[in-house]
Parts: structure tokens; C-alpha cells; sequence
């Protein structure tokens, strides 16, 4: 397919307003062919930019779990170990059909398509364990909806008290010491169906990656496996690092870590990498920004995942003077309560403003941008994504700058990253092909899958209630865990002081 759009500026990071036009953009296939002036394309579907429409590189959600999208505003802002037992409950009852997976994988392709995000990296965990019918299910899902999408199995495989500090002090750990639901083994077979169903399917707009979950939760020896198989098949590696302050009492609250942390403990085995995603990496400090810089990973900030569930703020301005690649994620739809990137990248370019630093330190529009972006694409291990430039992949939004966001215009980096919601999206574009216009997705009968949503998740809402007033009975032992982390001095804090 060739699509021609006519008179658009183009977002353009090098230029002194960060835009160039107005301008025709050719797309051809998959790809950006050209751009420039009065450019001809017989048989092209002709979009008209009259010249008051923003191109820009489709927005790239670079931490997602999709199996929470039914669940938006479901659970109050708790911490993280506590909020867990709420978002996924073990109980059987809980188990989703084929079709209840896909059509909570569609609702977040749905709304992430109508604001111009066109990629998305999914560290799926599909309770209890990963079944080939359900990774099948969100596969198609966003193979249908049009998005481009990275898709890894976020699955621990080591028991409660193995993953936590402080549990020797309960007075009942029963329950900490339970087996995960799948060993290493049944992981790996998942991987291997879902690397040899799924990885490089719908013309390569559908890829695996692979996904510890964290350090803490599996062995070395599945870490190793995992990260193998992203050597040899070139994918991305999802691994959440010191997101809370419990996580950073593990340095000396299990002995496995020998007084490191999870950062240090990873580098040390050899697995902190060029294709390693570190996620959130709140509580790090500088040894920890050291090793990941040296190993070249990339940290993905979710700042509106971090204030939902107080896990603090992450050294933003830190981060940079080290060198670290920075992308934006939404993290899961339960704990931003949408999944909108705009709204990260607002989040990113202000939370930073009450960090005590000179407000020279403060992150500029540039590089929240330049994070959303660029950042992004080398999250995904991806280096056509991200900008707008011949032979970049046509992943595009069209944004109306004739909104009231950016009317009048007086600075675009400024109204991009503080004033734009996704709302002023008319366009969207993946590999080439319009998936969604108006506000609304053009691959698939959006009103009947949301029909369809609601009289399901309807019926599953009985057994979700009576799953999390079970969760309640274990809620005292996290409370310690979550307190003793609290009062325990770890030589830094990343909360905000009351």
C-alpha cells in the first residue's frame, strides 16, 4: 500500500522548533520512501495536512502488562507486594479462557492505537502459568488490531520466601513457601512456542522477547536460559530491578545476594547486557547506574507506576550523567489506570522538578521526548523505529495543531510533553497501513469487542471479588514485609519527604 501525505510537518528533532514542512511524507509498504516537496505517487491514498498537522514517530510503550487491562481502577494505590496480591489473586476460578485473553489484550491495543502509540513491549504474566492456547490468544489479539508489538512471558519460578525479605519473622510462612505454579522447564517449553508460533509473524510486527520478571524471582539457571535465548534469536530481555524499598533490603535480607543488589547480583553473573530492559531501577544507587551503563542496558521509566503504588522516584537526572538509555512505559493498565504514554511523558517531565536539584537538572521537554522516542526504539533492540526519516518504518501519528493543546503554538517539545493527551490524534499508521483514524481503530469491529468486554468481565467480576477477599487473609504478613522494609536504613531514599 502507498499512502501520500500532503502538506504535514514533520517532528524533527535537530531543527530549532523541533519541526520541518510543511512537507510531503511518502510511505511505501512498511516504510518511509520519501520526503519532500510536491512529491507524486499515482494510485497513493492522498492524506491532506493543509498544513496544520504534526507527523510524528508513533509513540513506543516500552513496559506493559497486558493481562491487568480489564482491571483499570480496580485497586486502590497500595505498595507494590500488597498490591499484588490484589491485581492477581492464585485462584483457579481466575483461570482466563482463550477469549477472555484476547479481548483483554484488545482493550489495551484498542486504546493504545486511538492515541498514536504504535508499539508495545507486553512482559505478559498469564496466571497461573503461560498455556499455548492463551499466548496464542494475545498474539492474535495484536496481530489483528494492527500494533506493533513485543510480546515475553513474565513468570517467576522460585517460591515467596525465596523472592522476599524478612519472612523468617512471621509467625506462619506456610504459605511463603509454596512452589510456583510452573518450574523452569514448563517456562522454557512456552518460550519455545511462542519464539516458533509468534516471533517475526504479521511481517515482523509481532516479536518474541523473554522476560525474568526480576532477578529475586527465578534462579540463575533460568535467568541464564532466558538469556540465552535472547542472544540467539536477538530479543530484548524484561527485567524489573529495584522498583520498591523491599527490593533494596534484599542485599542483606537474603543471603543468595551476598550483600548486592539485584543490579550488582546480575552484573556479577555475567547477565546484565546490551538487550537487558531494566525496569523502573528506583532505588539504585551510583554502583548500580555504573554496572548498567557499563553493560549498555537500557532503564525503562514508568513515573505514573511508581506514584500509584509509592514505590518513589527514580534518579532521573542521574541516569543521564551516566549515559544510560532512558524509555517510557505505562506499565500495566491496573496501576496507571490507562495506558497513554502521553500522560508518562508528562508525569517524566515533572515529577523530576521536586527532586531538590538546581532547576538546571530538571529533565527538559528534549529529553523526555528524545526518551519516548529514541529511547524507546532501543528498548525493542529496533533501530527503524522512532524517528521520521527515509527508510524508517511508517509508525506514525497524526496530531491536529489546530488543537486547543497547541493553540496558540508557542513551543512544540513544550506542548508535546505538557499540554497533548493523545486526544488531538486524528491518525495513526503501523508498518504503513491507517489502523486507526478519528479517534477510532479501523483493523477490527472496535464497538462489538468492547460489547463483547463488558458482558464478559461483567460475569468474571463474582469470582474475582470472592478471589481477592481470600487475598485479604495474607495481607498482615506482606504489611510486615512492606513496614520492616520502610524502617530499615538502605543509605538512600527515593520518597518524597512528608
Amino acid at each position: 500500500m502507498t499512502v501520500l501525505f500532503r502538506q504535514v510537518y514533520t517532528y524533527d528533532a535537530d531543527a530549532p522548533d523541533a519541526r520541518t514542512g510543511p512537507v510531503d511524507v511518502l510511505v511505501d509498504g512498511d516504510r518511509i520512501s520519501a520526503i519532500g516537496a510536491h512529491l507524486a505517487a499515482p494510485g497513493a491514498r492522498i492524506v491532506e495536512g493543509d498544513s496544520r498537522h504534526l507527523l510524528v514517530p508513533g509513540l513506543i510503550n516500552a513496559h506493559f502488562h497486558s493481562p491487568a487491562n480489564h482491571l483499570k481502577g480496580a485497586v486502590r494505590s497500595l505498595p507494590l507486594e500488597l498490591f499484588m496480591l490484589y491485581e492477581s489473586p492464585a485462584d483457579p476460578a481466575l483461570t482466563p479462557t482463550p477469549r477472555e485473553a484476547y479481548l483483554r489484550t484488545m482493550l489495551g491495543a484498542i486504546e493504545m492505537l486511538q492515541r498514536g502509540i504504535t508499539t508495545v513491549q507486553d512482559d505478559a504474566f498469564l496466571m497461573p502459568y503461560p498455556d499455548p492456547q492463551i499466548i496464542d490468544a494475545v498474539a492474535s489479539a495484536y496481530r489483528d488490531s494492527g500494533i506493533r508489538a513485543f510480546l515475553a512471558l513474565d513468570q517467576p519460578e522460585l517460591t515467596e520466601a525465596e523472592k522476599l525479605p524478612f519472612t523468617s519473622e512471621l509467625a506462619d510462612s506456610t504459605a511463603f513457601h509454596q512452589p510456583a505454579p510452573a518450574d523452569a522447564g514448563r517456562l522454557l517449553d512456552a518460550y519455545d512456542h511462542l519464539i516458533s508460533t509468534w516471533h517475526g509473524a504479521a511481517d515482523d510486527r509481532i516479536r518474541a522477547a523473554v522476560s525474568i520478571s526480576a532477578p529475586q524471582r527465578v534462579s540463575l539457571d533460568y535467568f541464564a536460559a532466558l538469556d540465552d535465548l535472547a542472544e540467539r534469536h536477538g530479543l530484548p530481555l524484561y527485567a524489573h530491578m529495584l522498583e520498591t524499598k523491599v527490593q533494596r533490603t534484599l542485599i542483606t535480607e537474603q543471603p543468595r545476594f551476598a550483600g548486592r543488589s539485584v543490579v550488582g547480583f546480575t552484573a556479577d553473573a555475567g547477565l546484565l547486557k546490551p538487550h537487558t530492559n531494566v525496569i523502573h531501577a528506583v532505588w539504585v544507587d551510583d554502583g548500580d547506574l555504573d554496572a548498567i551503563a557499563e553493560a549498555g542496558s537500557t532503564v525503562v521509566h514508568n513515573p505514573v507506576s511508581n506514584l500509584r503504588l509509592g514505590s518513589g522516584v527514580a534518579p532521573w537526572r542521574a541516569l543521564l550523567d551516566h549515559g544510560i538509555p532512558v524509555a517510557l512505559g505505562t506499565d500495566e493498565a491496573i496501576c496507571d489506570d490507562t495506558v497513554n504514554v502521553w500522560t508518562v511523558a508528562k508525569t517524566a517531565g515533572l515529577i523530576h522538578n521536586i527532586s531538590g536539584l538546581d532547576s538546571d537538572e530538571w529533565p527538559t521537554p528534549a529529553e523526555i521526548l528524545h526518551a519516548l522516542w529514541r529511547g524507546g526504539a532501543r528498548a525493542t533492540r529496533r533501530d527503524d523505529l522512532g524517528a521520521i526519516a527515509p527508510g524508517m518504518l511508517a509508525d506514525l501519528a497524526m496530531v491536529d495543531l489546530h488543537a486547543i493543546a497547541f493553540t496558540p503554538l508557542n513551543d512544540l517539545r513544550e506542548q508535546l510533553v505538557h499540554c497533548e493527551d493523545g486526544g488531538d490524534v486524528v491518525l495513526t499508521m503501523v508498518a504503513g497501513r491507517v489502523v486507526a483514524e478519528h479517534g477510532h481503530v479501523t483493523a477490527v469491529d472496535e464497538a462489538a469487542l468492547l460489547d463483547e468486554a463488558r458482558e464478559v468481565f461483567a460475569a468474571k467480576a463474582p469470582a474475582l471479588r470472592a478471589a481477592r477477599a481470600g487475598a485479604d487473609k495474607l495481607v498482615p504478613a506482606y504489611q510486615h514485609i512492606v513496614r520492616r522494609a520502610a524502617a530499615t536504613d538502605v543509605g538512600l531514599s527515593r520518597w518524597v519527604a512528608p
